[in-house]
């Protein structure tokens, strides 16, 4: 689940930054979140993200019989990332640090994760690249005109799909430890590509609540770092809708 879904964490970072009451606050734009500072932490982000997806991509080898083999750091870059992600959800004042660091761990593994797809299903990877960039430039669109309005019902749906999918995932997870699988993951079929075309429906719609929740920190005044908690969630989105485009392209190739 998006970590940058919950709006009381920019509300307590408001409050904490606020002055005690009674007394006058006057502040400049370093001193708060604003839209400018929140859009260089994404560019940052995204920036490591893909210097790390590079050498994720070059560290994936393939022998002459046509084998692919993963790095052995695989592993241990997705548990560092899910710890790295875990610390700045509790602690968004380390953001400024960590959101970076997460970008660049995530980064090898998208990139080792991208290289293995593109040797299965040459061009995808791009085509995968293009799409989310598409349909990222669309949520904007239907953001910044209010075609599409962040109303709490909304987000509570939202939120909702998004819980739902993590679960599925975990229980997925469990039951290929013990030699089974979910047929709607990795099926070909009609059912497995309209269910991979709802989650990344899902994946799509989180980035609505992480530009929600950019506005509401800056009309809140909240403290300097979350610009960079901010760009974390947004990368945290679009690492996932990107590697869900994968998944349907995938299946797509597969029919």
């Amino acid at each position: 689940m998006n970590p940058a879904l919950n709006d009381s964490t920019f509300e307590k970072a408001a409050a904490d930054w606020a002055p005690p009451s009674g007394q006058p606050h006057l502040v400049d734009d370093s001193e708060r979140m604003t839209f400018s500072g929140t859009l260089t932490a994404t560019a940052v982000c995204l920036t490591v993200l893909a210097a790390g997806a590079v050498v994720g991509w070059m560290s994936v080898e393939q022998d002459a019989a046509g084998n692919t083999s993963l790095p052995g750091w695989l592993f241990i870059a997705l548990l560092g990332g899910l710890g790295i992600a875990i610390l700045t959800i509790v602690k968004p004042p380390f953001a400024r640090f960590t959101a970076p660091l997460y970008s660049g761990v995530q980064g090898l593994v998208v990139g080792a994760i991208s290289a293995v797809y593109n040797i299965q299903y040459e061009g995808i990877v791009l085509q995968a690249v293009g799409l989310t960039a598409a349909v990222a430039a669309v949520m904007v669109f239907l953001y910044a005109t209010r075609i599409i309005e962040v109303t709490q019902k909304l987000r509570m749906m939202i939120v909702a799909a998004t819980a739902g999918i993590a679960l599925f995932y975990l229980v997925g997870m469990v039951i290929r430890l013990f030699g089974g699988d979910i047929p709607l993951v990795h099926d070909t079929g009609t059912l497995g590509i309209l269910f991979s075309l709802f989650v990344v429906g899902v994946a799509a719609f989180n980035l609505l609540l992480d530009f929600d929740l950019i506005e509401n920190g800056v009309k809140a005044g909240a403290p300097p770092y979350m610009e960079w908690y901010a760009a974390f969630g947004l990368v945290v989105t679009l690492v996932w809708l990107y590697l869900e485009m994968l998944r349907l392209l995938a299946k797509l190739r597969e029919r």
